[in-house]
């Protein structure tokens, strides 16, 4: 598996996005995880490997837990 930088790009970018699916839609914090891995599949599967499904969904996982953990470590490191 190979990640381009565009591909790596689409991490901050998933962060900020469920960060405004959460502020206008009152969204819990007990789905954030599900929204994330959602839009993770879906960059993946559109713009990462639209040829490739089982890379699609593996890279699709690993941005939406990098996303997950990009937001929780900025989250702890000030104190939110």
């Amino acid at each position: 598996m190979e990640f381009s930088a565009y591909d790596i790009a689409l991490v901050p970018l998933i962060v900020l996005v469920v960060e405004v699916i959460k502020q206008a839609a009152r969204l819990p914090s007990r789905w954030i995880p599900l929204v994330n891995i959602v839009l993770g599949q879906i960059a993946s599967f559109v713009y990462v490997s639209p040829d490739d499904p089982k890379y699609a969904v593996l890279a699709g996982l690993v941005m939406a837990f990098s996303a997950m953990g990009l937001w929780s470590g900025t989250k702890n490191t000030l104190g939110k």
